[in-house]
C-alpha cells in the first residue's frame, strides 16, 4: 500500500509540473513561480500534504541543485572565466555592494542576527542564470552589445558561489572560527585547482569522458558529477559547488553533447527542487513577510537595474542598451532559493523561507516583464523630460559577442 501511495503521489506531482510547465510556455513566462505555488499547495498548511513520497522528493530536491550547477558549469569554459575575472570585477564588486547589501541590512532591521544577514545577502544578490537566458533568447536579444556585459556578470555571480557557499555552510552548521576558515580554505583550494586542470588539462579531461554513444556519455558525466559533488559536501565544501567546477572542467563537444543529454534531467529535478522547497513553507507564514518581501523587490530591482546600467556603459554601450542590461538582469530564482533553502534546513530563522518564497516569486514575475520595458520606459521618460545630447556608445547588435560568452 505504502508503495502504490508513492507512486500515485510521485506521478501526480510530475504530471501536475508538466501541465505547470507547458502552461507557462504557451504565456512565455518562467514556470518557477508556478513550480512554488505548487510546493505551497502540496506543503504542510497546505491544500493536500504529501506523505509517502516526501523523502523521495527531497532526494530529487538535492539532484536538481547538483544539476543546475553542472549546467551553469558547462555553459562557460574555464579560460573564458579567468578573462572576465581580470577585465570585468570591477562590475562584480559593484553588483555585490549594490545588491547584497540591502539584502544584509533588511535582515539586520528585521533582527534576525548576522547569520541571517549573510544569508538574506546572498538570496539578494544573485540573478537566475536560467531566467536570463530564457528571456534574452525569448527577446531576440543574444546578439546585442550589452549582452556580453551581462553574461560577464552571471558568470562573475557564478565564481562567487564557489566561494560564498561554503562561508555560509560553515555558518550554519555554527562551526568556529578555525574551522570555517579551513573550509573556506579547502573551497578556495578545491576551486583553483579545478580551475587549473581545466584550463591546463581540459582537453584531456573532456577526451577522458567523450563517448560516441550518448548513453555511455550520459552515465559517465553524471556519475562524475554526482561523485565530486559527494566528495565536496563530505569536505563540508558544498555539493552545487563540486558540480559547477566539473562543467567547468569539461570543454567542447563534451560539454554540448551532455549539456543536450542532461538538460531534460535538470528541467525535471530543478522543478523538484522548486517544489521540494515550496513544501517547507507554510503557506500562513507567507502573509506577515509579504510587504517584507515586496519592498525588498523594488529595492533590488532598482539596485540590478542600476548594476546593468552601468556595467554596460563601463563597456561603451549605447544608453538604449544600458536601460536593457538593467532590466534584464533583475530576475532571481534558483540560486536565491539554493541559498535560502540552506537555512530553511539548517533552521536558523523560520521566517526565511517564507520571506525568500515571496521575494522570488515577486521577482520571477517582475523579471521577464522588466527586460522587456525597462527600455521603452525609459526612453518615454526621457522624451517627457525634453531633447538631451544623444549620449556615446552603440546599441547596434554585434555579429558574434565578445568575451565571456557562453558554449
Amino acid at each position: 500500500m505504502h508503495s502504490a501511495l508513492f507512486l500515485i503521489e510521485f506521478g501526480a506531482i510530475i504530471l501536475g509540473l508538466g501541465l505547470l510547465g507547458r502552461f507557462a510556455g504557451r504565456f512565455r513566462f518562467s514556470p518557477i513561480p508556478l513550480y512554488l505555488l505548487a510546493g505551497l499547495a502540496f506543503g504542510e498548511g497546505g491544500l493536500l500534504p504529501l506523505g509517502a513520497s516526501e523523502e523521495f522528493v527531497a532526494i530529487g530536491a538535492e539532484i536538481g541543485v547538483i544539476l543546475l550547477l553542472l549546467m551553469l558549469g558547462l555553459e562557460y569554459t574555464a579560460s573564458d572565466l579567468v578573462s572576465n575575472l581580470k577585465t570585468q570585477y570591477p562590475a562584480g564588486l559593484v553588483d555585490f555592494s549594490l545588491n547584497a547589501l540591502p539584502g544584509a541590512a533588511a535582515a539586520l532591521l528585521m533582527g534576525w542576527g548576522p547569520v541571517a544577514a549573510v544569508v538574506l545577502a546572498g538570496v539578494t544578490w544573485i540573478s537566475s542564470s536560467g531566467v536570463i537566458a530564457k528571456v534574452m533568447g525569448d527577446l531576440g536579444r543574444l546578439g546585442n552589445r550589452e549582452t556580453p556585459v551581462i553574461l560577464s556578470i552571471l558568470v562573475l555571480e557564478d565564481l562567487a558561489m564557489a566561494v560564498y557557499l561554503p562561508i555560509i555552510t560553515a555558518l550554519l552548521a555554527g562551526v568556529g572560527l578555525a574551522a570555517g576558515s579551513l573550509t573556506l580554505a579547502i573551497a578556495l583550494g578545491v576551486a583553483g585547482a579545478v580551475l587549473f586542470v581545466a584550463v591546463r588539462y581540459g582537453r584531456l579531461i573532456s577526451r577522458f569522458v567523450s563517448s560516441d554513444d550518448p548513453e555511455k556519455l550520459l552515465l559517465v558525466v553524471l556519475g562524475l558529477t554526482l561523485l565530486v559533488a559527494g566528495i565536496a559536501q563530505q569536505l563540508q565544501v558544498s555539493a552545487a559547488v563540486g558540480a559547477f567546477l566539473v562543467g567547468i572542467a569539461l570543454s567542447g563537444e563534451v560539454a554540448e553533447g551532455a549539456h543536450a543529454l542532461l538538460s531534460p534531467l535538470r528541467d525535471l529535478f530543478a522543478a523538484v527542487f522548486f517544489v521540494f522547497f515550496g513544501l517547507h513553507t507554510d503557506p500562513a507564514s507567507i502573509p506577515p513577510v509579504l510587504l517584507p518581501a515586496l519592498a525588498l523587490a523594488v529595492v533590488t530591482a532598482l539596485t540590478k537595474i542600476a548594476t546593468g546600467y552601468w556595467a554596460a556603459q563601463r563597456a561603451g554601450v549605447g544608453i538604449k542598451g544600458r536601460w536593457r542590461a538593467g532590466g534584464t538582469l533583475v530576475a532571481r530564482g534558483e540560486f536565491s532559493i539554493v541559498i535560502a533553502g540552506l537555512a530553511v534546513s539548517a533552521g536558523i530563522e523560520p521566517a526565511m523561507g517564507p520571506l525568500a518564497t515571496a521575494y522570488v516569486l515577486i521577482l520571477v514575475v517582475i523579471g521577464p516583464l522588466s527586460a522587456r520595458y525597462t527600455e521603452p520606459l525609459a526612453a518615454l521618460l526621457a522624451r517627457r523630460r525634453g531633447p538631451r545630447t544623444p549620449a556615446s556608445g552603440s546599441d547596434a547588435p554585434m555579429p558574434v559577442p565578445l568575451g565571456g560568452e557562453p558554449r
